[in-house]
């Protein structure tokens, strides 16, 4: 009877722990996703190029197929259309990503920023900003940019 108790409490337990464990997912994709929406608007003109860079970058992140991956983006619009401030998405990026990981997202929105060809004063402010509240090295910001910079054949 006791053991019986004791796997009960254990499969609810470890429910429970995948469950959170989900929720830290969806939450990290979504401030994620979030992120990259508001790099489109950074300029104040979303280009549907740069609506297409952030739905590719999402389903390369996370292995979406293109229907869960525009779910996504569809409720990071909504997210960003009630913030109130970054910090709400970047705080669970900084304690969530490593390093390299936090590399990649400044890349991914570098890749935003210049899907329509070129780079808005307001992206690059964007971008740096986002660097600096992921803690992010200047370097680091500068060397993502020149890797998107050269793999898309663009001039700096």
């Amino acid at each position: 009877m006791l053991e019986q108790l004791r796997r009960f409490l254990d499969s609810q337990l470890e429910r429970i722990n995948d469950d959170q464990k989900h929720e830290s997912e969806r939450g990290f994709q979504l401030a994620t996703a979030a992120l990259l929406i508001e790099m489109t608007r950074a300029d104040f003109t979303v280009d549907q190029a740069e609506l297409d860079a952030v739905s590719a970058a999402i389903r390369a992140a996370f292995d979406l197929n293109a229907e869960e991956a525009q779910s996504l983006v569809a409720l990071a619009e909504k997210e960003v259309d009630y913030a109130v401030s970054l910090h709400e998405f970047t705080s669970v990026l900084t304690t969530t990503l490593d390093l390299q990981q936090k590399r990649y997202m400044i890349e991914q929105l570098w890749r935003v920023a210049y899907a329509d060809g070129r780079l808005d004063k307001y992206e690059d402010y964007f971008v740096r900003k986002i660097a600096d509240l992921l803690h992010v090295r200047h370097s680091e910001f500068i060397k993502a940019k020149l890797r998107v910079v050269k793999s898309l054949g663009l001039a700096v």
